[in-house]
């Protein structure tokens, strides 16, 4: 019984520490990260396979939304649900800038200064707890010009992004910059193998076939989250400890 009892006790004593050095990793942005809806396949946000690259001791909590903008975030009370449920050592990886540029997107368009305003909100924010913001500029189009260069469609709120990471000292991930690098070299043609490109019938969910440059396929996805990845152990993020490799 003696035995029996220290053994419980050592179980427990286990599980309180396991679920005391558990980490979470929040991902918070718009649908180029979100987690897709069946009837949306073979469109896939980077954020998902992103999750399958972290050992046992990191949770991913992935709240990205499909055509939201940091206003819109914060108007839905989404930015407040992640405040209410983080937790001192958490990471919150912040990646926005599609919809806030837009400015035919009533409702999801922020000016530049809204725009900063919001991102720094967001790190004060996440700092308050305790926990590490990771800002993230957004990640890059397919748009070439007619000499087969890519066109950076975020140029400026990219480096709205930036000039936040720069004043408040925050780790950046420069997604836009990698992401064009890595469309560049992969070519017109071929980048579309990244994105959600169908022929008409290729696929149930979309029968009359789709054409596009923003959303990623499995593959594109999976090249977006390893770009981050390498990112994170690049500039020696204390998160790097906690990538395994597929």
């Amino acid at each position: 019984m003696k035995q029996y009892i220290t053994i419980l006790f050592a179980f427990v004593a286990m599980s309180f520490i396991s679920d005391n050095t558990r980490i979470t990793i929040w991902l918070v942005g718009d649908s180029t990260m979100s987690i897709k809806e069946k009837s949306a396949y073979p469109e896939t946000g980077w954020g998902m396979p992103f999750a399958v690259f972290f050992d046992s001791t990191v949770s991913i909590n992935n709240v990205a939304q499909n055509g939201r903008s940091t206003k819109s975030f914060i108007e839905e009370h989404r930015w407040q649900y992640v405040m209410d449920n983080l937790h001192a050592g958490d990471y919150v990886l912040i990646q926005f800038g599609h919809n806030d540029e837009v400015k035919e997107k009533v409702g999801r368009y922020t000016t530049p200064e809204e725009f900063s305003n919001n991102l720094e909100r967001f790190v004060k924010d996440v700092r308050s707890k305790n926990a590490t913001p990771v800002l993230i500029t957004p990640v890059a189009r397919r748009k070439f010009d007619s000499s087969g260069n890519i066109m950076d469609t975020h140029q400026q709120y990219a480096q709205l992004v930036r000039d936040v990471a720069k004043k408040d000292n925050v780790a950046l991930i420069d997604l836009d910059k990698k992401s064009m690098e890595l469309l560049q070299q992969t070519g017109v043609e071929n980048s579309k193998l990244f994105f959600n490109y169908l022929k008409p019938g290729e696929h149930p969910n979309y029968p009359d076939g789709k054409e596009d440059d923003t959303h990623f396929n499995e593959l594109g996805a999976r090249k977006m989250a390893e770009l981050v990845l390498h990112e994170i152990q690049n500039q020696q993020l204390p998160l790097a400890k906690y990538i395994v490799q597929k």
